[in-house]
């Protein structure tokens, strides 16, 4: 007792997304009625199928079926020879089974895509994109990408001229774009350019080539609105050599003039000819005495908590240059003070001041003129810090300059080792005159 099963054609050709078919021949050679199943088996198994799928035959008798290849249009189906085989199962006896087989021939398609990545750049001279491809048929093909020619404006280049995809599979092609020259003013130009991407195996899949787009933005070097603010910058320096600046300084003259008339008329100057018979301009403080015109200093410091201070002048005529020195120390979550004070009969006419801060301390620092406030600052913001004052701020007798110091932590000075305590300095100098009386 036997199964006979033979398919009528030996080859099958297929093209994917479409369909072939052949039929099936069965003959029962046994003694009893049998049903027969029927099973595809093989790479082309998932898209074959049998019509219809289970019959019946009498001993002796025969009958035909459909085989149906059905292969998707997809590049995961590659093209060529691939076997397919047809199990036909008894059900009364199994052990009868048959398998004829045939061979499916899959027909080439191609797929190509192209694209560009990114479509555009802005750019002063040169920029790089990158050509994309996929291989999107069921065969291996050759791609040439090739610059489509673009005149003087830009030039293009790919850094290699063919590439080679399998089926299924991306590459991707460097492509270079360089500007004919520099924008220096002006707008910005958009510059338009092309690519083909061209199959040069498998001419007979017909595939066009593909046209790749993009873009170069070329930017100016200097844009309009920098000239006109470099324009604008040029006549503001015009408008302030030219008018602003003389009379800026023909302001101050006056009020220079105005100023030391009322000092002569105060009596603290001599009238002009006196000052100019001396060999002196006029409004320039005499010499005091008959002598070379010097004085001593009068200058004293006292301090408070861990505070130091002293002073030391020099000057002629009324009134004498001078300046007082206070060191302030005090370790790490404590405050201190330190003072200078003026002497009694005498003002003081402050012009400046500078603060050292040399270890790099934290904490806050504020120096008061009498009982004005004058700054408050962080320590950790300066090493060093200096004022200065045009018109003096004035100071009485018997009056301090105090500088209160909150230590929050103790710098690291210069030796790489951080300090015990924080240390603040401060000198203030200016004039030091006697009181009228």
């Amino acid at each position: 007792m036997t199964t006979s099963a033979e398919l009528d054609l030996a080859t099958v050709t297929v093209a994917p997304g479409s369909g072939a078919s052949t039929t099936l021949t069965v003959r029962n050679d046994t003694d009893i009625v049998e049903a027969y199943r029927f099973e595809p088996v093989g790479e082309c198994a998932p898209w074959t199928t049998v019509e219809p799928d289970r019959v019946s035959l009498y001993p002796g008798t025969s009958e035909t079926v459909t085989v149906w290849v059905r292969p998707p249009r997809s590049s995961k189906v590659r093209a060529g020879e691939t076997p397919l085989g047809i199990r036909v199962l008894p059900v009364e006896h199994p052990e009868l089974a048959a398998l004829p087989e045939t061979t499916v021939v899959i027909e080439p398609f191609g797929g190509l895509t192209a694209g560009l990545r990114p479509r555009r750049r802005m750019t002063w001279r040169g920029a790089r994109f990158t050509a994309e491809l996929r291989n999107e048929g069921n065969t291996p093909v050759r791609v040439a990408v090739v610059p489509v020619e673009t005149g003087d404006e830009l030039r293009l280049r790919v850094d290699q001229a063919e590439v080679v995809l399998a089926p299924d599979a991306e590459g991707a092609v460097g492509v270079r774009a360089r500007t004919g020259k520099l924008v220096w003013f002006g707008k910005s130009t958009t510059i338009p350019f092309q690519l083909t991407a061209t199959p040069t195996t498998a001419p007979d899949l017909e595939q066009p080539p593909q046209e790749i787009t993009g873009e170069v933005v070329q930017l100016a070097v200097l844009p309009r609105w920098l000239l006109a603010l470099l324009a604008l910058l040029v006549a503001l320096l015009l408008l302030w050599f030219t008018l602003v600046r003389p009379a800026v300084r023909s302001s101050a003259k006056e009020a220079a003039e105005t100023k030391a008339q009322e000092m002569v008329q105060e009596g603290q100057l001599q009238p002009g000819p006196s000052n100019a018979a001396a060999g002196k301009p006029a409004g320039q403080p005499p010499t005091a005495g008959g002598g070379n015109g010097q004085q001593p200093g009068a200058g004293t410091g006292t301090g408070t908590g861990t505070g130091t201070g002293n002073g030391t002048g020099n000057g002629t005529g009324v009134g004498k240059q001078s300046s007082g020195t206070i060191e302030v120390r005090t370790g790490g979550g404590t405050a201190g003070s330190g003072t200078y004070v003026v002497p009694a009969g005498k003002t003081f006419l402050i012009t400046d001041l500078v603060l050292a801060n040399y270890q790099g301390d934290e904490g806050v620092l504020t120096v008061v003129f009498g009982d004005r406030v004058i700054t408050t600052i962080a320590l950790e913001t300066f090493r060093n810090q200096d004022y200065h004052w045009v018109t003096p701020i004035e100071i009485t007798e018997n009056a301090a300059v105090t500088v209160n110091v909150s230590c929050d932590r103790p710098g690291t000075p210069a030796s790489g080792k951080q300090a015990q305590e924080c240390v603040e300095v401060l000198n203030v100098s200016g004039e030091l005159r006697d009181l009228a009386r």
